[in-house]
């Protein structure tokens, strides 16, 4: 896109609300009406609040990156890279998890996704790292499709709790060696 109205960039802890308010929004934009409305809630409410994204953004192994519509910088999507790994799979040293990256579905189609996952690659080789994991919901077929454009391929499965359904998820792998 020659002249995008969004702009991709390093989070800090002073942008964990920002964070915060786009992982709910992005969740909920994702899954309303393929999972459980009071199951998205609850899971939003655990799992994206302020504190664990300053602690992200804090850590110098992580990497945090929001995208913001301009002018006005309201937050679109993100993506979050962290040095812990809780995928079940054999790891391999240089391994780092992308933990999340999401857009708002306004912003399918305008080139955010791509540029935030190369921001993450660029993210992930700056802080060393040799391949990329991710788990990915198996009925989340869009998603699918945009990893393996985005060069990843399934190394794996696991089981993903959000409210009282397991979910099957796949786990994708990239490499970032030439």
């Amino acid at each position: 896109m020659a002249d995008p109205n969004w702009r991709v960039r390093a989070a800090g802890p002073a942008d964990a609300d920002a964070l915060s308010l786009v992982a709910s929004a992005t969740f909920l934009d994702t899954y309303a009406g393929s999972l459980d409305g009071s199951d998205l809630v609850a899971h939003c409410a655990a799992k994206n609040r302020p504190e664990t994204f300053a602690g992200w953004a804090s850590d110098p192994g992580d990497a945090v990156l929001l995208g913001e519509i301009v002018p006005g910088h309201a937050p679109v999507g993100y993506a979050v890279m962290t040095s812990t790994i809780d995928l079940p799979v054999a790891l391999e040293p240089g391994d780092i998890e992308l933990r999340r990256i999401y857009s708002l579905s306004r912003m399918h189609g305008s080139g955010l996704g791509p540029a935030l996952m190369q921001a993450a690659v660029d993210a992930a080789l700056r802080l060393g790292r040799r391949r990329i994991l991710l788990g990915v919901w198996g009925e989340n077929y869009r998603a699918h499709r945009f990893y393996e454009r985005q060069g990843f391929a399934v190394v794996g499965t696991r089981q993903f709790r959000v409210g009282a359904v397991v979910h099957d998820d796949l786990v994708y792998g990239r490499s970032l060696l030439p």
